[in-house]
């Protein structure tokens, strides 16, 4: 099978901006410059990220009013009793 003979534009040198680059990889293929690439050595730091979840209302109510009497938040309050759920789980 012919290897296909289509025009390729040259990466520029470098962005003026986040935005010039995101706007010609987005009209690009990076396979089309797959040798002009290198391996790129960076250190990421991830965080907790808060996880939303419904309650019913009945629930949400009582865990407001025992979060109240323990002087707590009830976020607070439900994380305990999830840690302490998921421990005697194992």
């Amino acid at each position: 099978m012919a290897e296909s003979k289509k025009k390729v534009q040259a990466v520029p040198e470098g962005f003026k901006s986040l935005k010039e680059a995101g706007d010609f990889w987005d009209t690009h293929d990076a396979s089309d410059h797959w040798r002009q690439t290198r391996d790129a050595q960076f250190t990421a730091t991830l965080s907790r990220e808060p996880k939303v979840v419904v309650l019913e209302q009945g629930i949400a109510k009582r865990v407001s009013l025992a979060a109240r009497k323990r002087h707590v938040s009830a976020e607070t309050l439900v994380n305990l009793w999830l840690k302490e759920k998921l421990a005697s789980v194992r």
